[in-house]
């Protein structure tokens, strides 16, 4: 303190007034700045979304034909606003449907991780040379997109990435057994040039994909992590709540010696399964020996056919790409190895159209509770009507329930079209498959208010007080 006081004596004469009252501010200000009282900003108030903020365009009106709108899931992510058509086979994902999807990514990401699954993200632009060294570049044929670019170098882009990771591995020269078993992955956008796009997102030509791959010791390892990843989508299917089944799958242009599909059964399907009705035997009947109807796997059962969308596809691999790449490990002995492989892909885009396609009515949408976009959508009364003063009660408890129950953060919407009457709004939110929809009414003006809310998966309606609704929707599971 003493030398500070006679520094500030001294100044004055070294410095004109003007700057020495500059300092001397500047002195002051950092003290401020510097104290340790200085408060820590709190997370901002989400105003609640409104719906008619939303930028979710219909495409066809009600009553208008859907043309070429071969499959409901198609037809309702068009009239609802959560896709819109672009180039054939490709849509833009609107901001209703990419927040679902989001969760959908979430979830996936969640089960990836739990099994030590890593995220990466690989270039879209493969050189062909990496494709030639794996002897696919010529196997894929005019599925493939190929492009020059200006120095007449060839390149694909990407509809799947083994030969991409294969090469990454390769390149780390001293990887450990230790490291392993290794499992990478991404959500990225993948490119086929299918000759007849259709169904809307269920077949296209640009879409989301999770791929993984893994790298292990030896065949065992390798097998041990197959079944784990077979286990890891069981769960998200599960956790949607989708009825699916796991059939044997034929290896096709990706290779390898054991092969997996997970299907949804649907009547539109691409897919010919054949299941097992005594011990459960499922496999792709491209597996099977024409005519068969004998359960092979129990020898009793009788084998009945179905149809499935392909909603993930899993691979061993064996050695096929580590050993045309190089990709190397050093063992235990410190002696190098060729890694085992295997691949793991789960259609995201495609998972979030056939969960539509399964679940809905052919008038509404119904979706998985987990990735439904918004979780509840709050009505107010008509303005002008005899319930009008409940408008500001709407109001309020759609901010009061987005902020104080933590899994509702941001997922409570409002529908202020108050010039609409409550039915037309209910008939909008029953299409659009809000898991709860709240009618501010009358009754919440009363002494004891209630409320009115629907649970559209189950179709009960109940009159619950705020603590009650509260109480209710404190339970919805969120990602």
């Amino acid at each position: 303190m003493v030398f500070m006081h006679h520094c500030y004596r001294k100044l004055p004469a070294l410095l004109s007034r003007t700057l020495f009252k500059a300092l001397k501010r500047s002195h002051i200000k950092c003290a401020i700045h510097t104290s340790p009282l200085v408060s820590i900003p709190s997370k901002p108030t989400i105003p609640p979304p409104l719906v008619s903020r939303l930028f979710q365009p219909s495409n066809f009106r009600e009553g208008q034909e859907g043309g070429d709108l071969t499959c409901r899931s198609q037809r309702l992510m068009l009239q609802t606003g959560l896709i819109h058509p672009s180039n054939p086979g490709c849509f833009y994902y609107l901001p209703v449907a990419l927040r679902s999807m989001e969760k959908l990514v979430r979830l996936i990401d969640e089960e990836m991780h739990a099994i030590g699954g890593q995220k990466v993200d690989m270039p879209a632009l493969c050189s062909a040379e990496l494709w030639k060294k794996s002897g696919r570049w010529e196997l894929l044929g005019k599925e493939m997109f190929r492009l020059l670019d200006r120095h007449n170098a060839e390149y694909c882009l990407g509809p799947t990435h083994e030969e991409a990771v294969t090469e990454l591995f390769a390149s780390q020269t001293t990887i450990s057994y230790k490291k392993l078993p290794l499992l990478l992955y991404q959500v990225t956008r993948k490119f086929r040039d299918e000759q007849k796009p259709k169904f809307g997102l269920l077949r296209g030509r640009e879409f989301y994909m999770k791929d993984m791959y893994s790298f292990d010791i030896d065949e065992e390892a390798a097998l041990h992590t197959y079944h784990s990843v077979c286990q890891s989508y069981g769960r998200i299917f599960d956790r949607l709540g989708l009825k699916w089944v796991q059939v044997q799958a034929a290896t096709g242009n990706i290779g390898g010696t054991l092969s997996h599909e997970f299907q949804l059964p649907a009547d539109i399907g691409e897919d010919q399964l054949l299941v097992c009705g005594n011990c459960g035997f499922s496999a792709n009947i491209e597996t099977m020996e024409p005519g068969q109807t004998e359960c092979s796997q129990c020898q009793r059962g009788t084998l009945t056919e179905s149809k499935g969308i392909e909603v993930g596809h899993t691979f061993y691999l064996g050695t096929k790409y580590s050993q045309a790449f190089k990709a190397l490990f050093v063992n235990a002995s410190s002696v190098p190895e060729v890694a085992e492989m295997g691949c793991f892909g789960l259609g995201v885009t495609r998972i979030l159209a056939a969960s539509i396609e399964v679940m809905s009515s052919e008038n509404a949408i119904c979706w998985p509770g987990l990735i439904a976009p918004y979780q509840v959508c709050v009505l107010p009364p008509k303005k002008g009507s005899k319930a009008n003063e409940a408008t500001q009660v709407a109001e309020e408890l759609t901010q009061s329930l987005g902020n104080s129950i933590p899994n509702l953060r941001g997922e409570v919407v409002l529908d202020d079209r108050v010039q609409m009457t409550i039915g037309k709004r209910l008939k909008d939110a029953k299409i659009l498959g809000y898991p709860y929809v709240v009618v501010v009414g009358q009754k919440a003006l009363e002494d004891l208010p209630s409320f009115e809310v629907i649970c559209q998966q189950s179709g009960e309606t109940m009159f619950l007080s705020k603590q009650g609704l509260v109480d209710l929707l404190s339970k919805v599971e969120t990602i």
